[in-house]
């Protein structure tokens, strides 16, 4: 009898460490969860940056486009004979 009050006692010690490993555990993923969360803010931010970067980019490079075709057309202009 008393080999049983000590296995029931044992297995009660057993379950209760077993949960409270289990908060433990939940403690751990809620926290790596969180980082995982500032991190994938952050990532979404840097990709909205890179977004507006590289629209930019495209719009300074149509610019160029625009300002390379007159420069070509003034270098094939014939040019005026100088007055005076």
């Amino acid at each position: 009898m008393l080999m049983t009050k000590q296995a029931r006692t044992l297995g009660v010690a057993i379950v209760a460490l077993s949960l409270s490993a289990c908060a433990t555990y939940k403690d751990e993923f809620a926290g790596i969860n969180s980082r995982l969360d500032q991190l994938d803010t952050k990532v979404q931010g840097a990709a909205q940056s890179a977004e507006s970067a590289n629209q930019s980019a495209q719009q300074a490079n149509q610019r160029l486009d625009q300002m390379e075709s007159r420069v070509q057309q003034l270098e094939t202009k014939p040019s005026r004979p100088p007055r005076g």
